[in-house]
């Protein structure tokens, strides 16, 4: 253990006032270290020393730096531990550094104050907090480093944290409301554009209050700074005659943001566990032992390639002050040809990659009209400053503060500030661009390089040809970074969080990056490199016979053919679906039309929707492809607040679905008229209501449709219900006397057979569809349809997965409908078998004791 240097330190007991209750805080003056793991590792002993954590912590911190860069800026570094070791702390502590002569941290980052922390619970962020504020006093900062008093460094990390019990909050405005955030990541950039967006619409100022902070919700990082995550309770306040409109229609918006947000998060957590699958949970291994870098996988695949090293200029904005007005009209015309810049990128974004990735540039733009960003920088040119280091500056300090705010998805989104920044500076001075990605290799000869950065930024990222580059590698950032999306967009495998060792490799060597497991593997042998190249060339020649293979119908090697649908729920989306494969549509969800707005679309509106997907599906080699729409499914998690529906303590087991349906003639009748008036134009269209439990229910809503039907004349359609809960997979005999057919979904009836919330991320991992339990109410409610003749489908997240696919195949289920991408593989997984087999499947699948016993028959997984 390194020797203890003879500097003061202030243990819990004479702590300044201000420190929690029970921190140690320990100083120790002009101390020196040779590295920043030796700086690191001398935070974590006194820490070690006081008692504040177990042996090993220093580890854990060392380690931690390897995930993310703790480097707050100014100086100023927060090494602590991951967040997996946090039961090596026995109580809270801070150590600190002051290392007058500093050490690096990363290449252009001097560390002179390094706060090593540790905490149990979220106590860390009152620190972050503070220093966040004191980063921001250049004066008092620079006499904490020169300092001979430790009480001083001490009561600076005391002071302005959070505030007593006994302080008044920030008062609210005269008309207000409370709202949780449910967001599965929290409010993050996209959303926020959103929220400022509504609140520069609103008809009254308004204020966002969470805890004793505020915001200005129509400055972007003034929202963000509030780190709102999921489960905080905000309120959003007012004045004036339009004070309550102004509240109610701000939250509408952030409300009817949840399930996107929901859906966008779901849909990620789907993509990894389909990765995984797709290997089977094995991952390419070397043929001798290599060398490797460990990181944290961003995007999955494999990639074999020579080095190309991008540096990260370092960027030296001069100060060189203008006339104050010459000044605002250089940022003016600065800030206007990047917003230029930002629309051609967002179009480009779209047409290539699509609208979802292009809202990356859309939040990104949005923060050239940050009200926080453009004031502090005026204010910086009015103390003298020139007008680029003016905007560098603000930049640098607002990104800072957004890294300081413990939340992995905000400080990724300070990626996006420095992004935009730099464009800007551009603007303002062409000589302050940075090209580092100009000198990729090019010309017909050149083979894919692996591309090592110490970060790169979306627009980099989203600009990257598959032709030149194979994949990614980064010292720094995470797996939900806007970089990290995009290059899973762009097919390029990639890992981050490599460490400074990455950007020690030398340009030309070879590497092989591996963006399942996060590894980077150096200096592969011929044998090596020779079979991570068949790996991909085996994977590379799947995808290609599955989609070359799309367009054929689903029929076992004995002839039994399988239905394949998508579920789409825009007109727009159709022609990629039927491009996937798709031989109709087996879901459209049609709550997509009142949650995406702010009120509810009337008759007429709807009818055109219906009619522009009857169209867009056109016709299939057996005549008009079919076209199943949901009726409204509201509850639960899908909540529409224009609705006024009454608030439940568990809505998942309340009036959602058919139930609100038959309490809403208002919304049930207006739908039902446009379906049927959609109907009469031709097309093959059938009516499916969610949430059946009874059959009373369906014969009140099949009497409902035949009223309507008669009034309009128009054509009969088949009438269809969902099987979701228990209850109706028991009684599906009874049922299939009235419905037309079946539609299955797998996550609520795995939710409701279970007894687990599918929101909880605790419990998540267990809410497996593939449980026999599941397994055994899909194989009754065939049973229960083959008594009357009906059909059953499935249209939930198993019918997407290949080994799922066939597992329902077997137990009887006739159509699959999923997300269009799904398609391809599902396909060839049914073509590749016979109906006697799957149904062999099926049958010791119903045996097994559980859902990893029946994940383990599965013999397809490469």
């Amino acid at each position: 253990m390194r020797e203890m240097q003879p500097n003061p330190a202030i243990l819990p007991e004479d702590a300044p006032h201000g420190a929690a209750a029970g921190d140690a805080v320990l100083v120790r003056i002009a101390a020196t270290a040779a590295s920043k793991e030796d700086a690191i590792r001398q935070a974590g002993q006194m820490l070690v020393a006081a008692g504040c954590v177990a042996p090993g912590y220093e580890d854990s911190m060392v380690r931690r730096e390897d995930v993310a860069n703790t480097f707050l800026g100014a100086g100023v570094a927060i090494p602590h531990g991951l967040g997996e070791d946090k039961g090596l702390v026995r109580r809270d502590g801070i150590a600190v550094l002051q290392l007058r002569d500093g050490v690096e941290w990363n290449p252009g980052q001097t560390a002179q104050l390094v706060v090593g922390i540790a905490a149990s619970s979220d106590s860390h962020i009152a620190i972050l907090r503070r220093l966040t504020r004191l980063i921001q006093d250049e004066a008092r900062l620079a006499a904490l480093i020169a300092s001979d008093d430790p009480h001083a460094i001490a009561r600076a990390l005391g002071e302005d944290g959070a505030a007593p019990t006994s302080a008044a909050p920030v008062a609210d405005l005269a008309h207000s409301a409370q709202w949780t955030v449910d967001y599965p990541a929290g409010l993050h950039a996209r959303p926020a554009s959103a929220w400022m967006d509504a609140a520069r619409a609103a008809p009254a100022a308004l204020r966002v209050r969470h805890g004793h902070d505020s915001a200005d919700p129509k400055s972007l990082v003034s929202l963000l700074q509030l780190g709102l995550k999921q489960g905080d309770t905000i309120t959003v306040s007012a004045d004036g005659p339009q004070g309550r409109a102004a509240v109610d229609q701000f939250l509408a918006v952030a409300r009817r943001l949840t399930a996107r947000e929901k859906e966008d998060a779901a849909r990620a957590a789907a993509k990894v566990a389909a990765a995984a699958a797709q290997n089977g949970g094995k991952g390419w291994q070397p043929e001798t032992p290599l060398a490797m870098l460990a990181g944290v996988a961003a995007s999955p695949g494999l990639a074999i390639g020579r080095v190309h090293v991008v540096a990260a200029a370092e960027l030296t904005v001069p100060d060189e002050p203008v006339d104050l007005g010459r000044g605002g009209a250089m940022l003016d015309e600065a800030l206007r040809r990047t917003r230029a810049q930002m629309t051609a990128l967002i179009d480009d974004t779209t047409r290539r990659l699509g609208a979802g990735d292009a809202a990356i540039f859309k939040a990104q733009a949005d923060l050239l009209d940050d009200t926080d960003l453009i004031t502090l920088t005026c204010q910086l040119m009015v103390e003298g400053h020139g007008v680029a280091w003016s905007w560098h500056q603000a930049v640098s300090r607002i990104a800072g503060q957004l890294s300081a705010l413990g939340n992995p998805v905000l400080a990724a989104r300070a990626a996006d500030l420095h992004d935009v920044g730099r464009r800007v500076l551009a603007a303002i001075d062409p000589a302050l661009a940075t090209g580092s990605l100009e000198t990729l290799p090019d010309g017909p000869d050149a083979a894919p390089c692996v591309l090592l950065a110490g970060d790169l930024s979306p627009s980099d990222t989203a600009t990257l040809d598959p032709a030149k580059v194979a994949g990614i590698a980064t010292a720094l950032g995470g797996p939900t970074s806007h970089s990290a999306i995009l290059a899973r967009t762009l097919g390029l495998p990639s890992v981050v969080a490599l460490g400074n060792d990455l950007l020690a490799l030398g340009a030309g060597a070879t590497v092989i990056v591996d963006g399942d497991a996060g590894r980077v593997w150096l200096d592969p042998t011929a044998a090596d490199i020779a079979s991570a190249q068949a790996w991909i060339d085996r994977i590379a020649a799947r995808r290609r016979a599955q989609e070359a293979e799309r367009s054929r119908p689903a029929i076992t090697t004995d002839g039994h053919q399988v239905a394949i649908a998508a579920n789409v729920n825009r007109p727009d989306s159709v022609a990629f679906a039927l491009a996937e494969g798709a031989e109709g549509v087996g879901l459209m969800r049609t709550e997509f039309l009142f949650l995406e707005r702010g009120d509810t679309p009337g008759e007429d509106e709807q009818e055109a929707i219906y009619r522009a997907m009857i169209t867009a599906l056109g016709d299939g080699p057996d005549g008009h492809r079919p076209l199943i729409v949901r009726a409204l499914d509201i509850g639960g998690d899908k909540q529409v607040p224009h609705l006024d529906l009454p608030t439940e303590e568990n809505p998942f087991l309340g009036v959602r679905g058919a139930r609100l349906l038959l309490r809403r003639p208002d919304l049930l009748d207006p739908q039902l008229r446009a379906l049927y008036r959609a109907a009469k134009h031709g097309g093959d269209l059938s009516i499916m209501f969610p949430m059946i439990t009874s059959t009373w229910e369906l014969q009140r809503l099949r009497a409902r449709c035949e009223e309507i039907r008669a009034e309009l004349d128009a054509p009969a359609v088949p009438i269809g219900i969902m099987i979701e809960v228990p209850a109706a997979a028991v009684q599906a005999a009874a049922l299939a006397e009235h419905a037309d057919f079946f539609s299955i979904g797998t996550n609520d009836l795995t939710q409701y057979t279970l007894a687990i919330d599918r929101q909880n991320p605790d419990l998540a991992a267990e809410a497996d569809s593939l449980h026999p339990a599941v397994l055994r109410l899909i194989a009754l409610t065939v049973e229960g349809a083959a008594t009357h003749g009906r059909w059953v489908g499935v249209c939930g997240g198993l019918a997407g997965d290949p080994f799922g696919a066939a597992l329902l195949t077997g137990l009887g289920v006739s159509e699959l409908s999923m997300t269009p991408r799904d398609i391809p593989a599902v396909k060839a997984r049914l073509r590749g078998a016979s109906l006697a087999d799957l149904q062999d499947l099926a049958r010791r699948a119903l045996a097994q004791p559980g859902a990893a016993q029946v994940r383990a028959l599965d013999a397809g997984a490469a």
